[in-house]
């Protein structure tokens, strides 16, 4: 079959049956390999007919007012990277904290390997993906929902993260200024999340290259508040050796597969 007919039949197969695709079943379903198959996702990506999640894909129309869904196929490839770096800093037995960003959804793709694990999170989005997994048990911190970014936030949040600590906070941000704070775009959020920091015997930021100087409007903490920070190769030479005395910085690399 060729490349245009896969993709032609692809499209209307996952149209017809709404829900998230792995590559997997795609490739057996078409008799073809993994590789292809991602190719074949890819260029699909590309003109904007599906979004990608990690292992698979969804159609386009069915997240097409979903802002959270746009922000994780946004960067797909850095942030996977970042995921998989990320998972290899735990250990079996520990109990961590995922908060609900982007990035950190890449990091709960990759903890298939880890368990058993005890995963708190406030990501709604985040407990299907965790689900997959045998092992991870998984708790959900209460609050107040946003539809939209499929999270739960709020001062009931930081009454229950004051009775927790975790062996591990994993956190991300929408943007890193030219003097290292982190900072989001809503001041509630930042609260949450500087409650969520001080509750980690370690702290690891999440945060590609790209968000280098990418906005946000509140600072929740600085790199220095961070023991490291898990990114991609692409910072300038000089921002690098500005951030360096702050933080360990580590690059992830990528994984032929993908």
């Amino acid at each position: 079959m060729k490349k245009e007919q896969r993709i032609d039949r692809l499209r209307r197969r996952l149209r017809a049956e709404p829900r998230e695709w792995r590559v997997e079943e795609l490739a057996a379903m078409y008799e073809v390999s993994p590789l292809t198959i991602r190719r074949d996702l890819a260029e699909m990506a590309k003109r904007k007919l599906i979004l990608r999640t990690h292992g698979g894909c969804i159609v386009a129309d069915q997240v097409a007012d979903s802002p959270y869904y746009r922000h994780i196929s946004v960067n797909f490839e850095y942030k996977s990277m970042i995921g998989r770096l990320a998972a290899r800093q735990l250990r079996a037995g520990q109990s961590i904290l995922i908060n609900d960003g982007s990035t950190c959804f890449h990091l709960a793709s990759h903890l298939g390997g880890c368990a058993p694990l005890t995963v708190y999170t406030n990501s709604i989005a985040m407990i299907s993906e965790l689900s997959r997994f045998p092992g991870i048990r998984i708790s959900v911190l209460g609050g107040e929902y946003d539809r939209d970014l499929f999270y739960l936030v709020g001062s009931m949040m930081e009454r229950i993260l004051e009775m927790l600590e975790f062996d591990i906070v994993f956190l991300g941000t929408d943007g890193i200024d030219e003097e290292g704070r982190c900072l989001v775009g809503d001041a509630d959020v930042a609260r949450v999340t500087e409650v969520m920091l001080r509750r980690g015997r370690k702290r690891i930021l999440l945060a590609d290259h790209t968000k280098l100087k990418a906005g946000g409007s509140v600072a929740y903490a600085s790199l220095e508040d961070f023991d490291a920070w898990i990114t991609t190769p692409g910072l300038p030479r000089e921002t690098a050796r500005a951030f360096d005395p702050m933080t360990t910085i580590m690059e992830a690399q990528p994984c032929r597969e993908e």
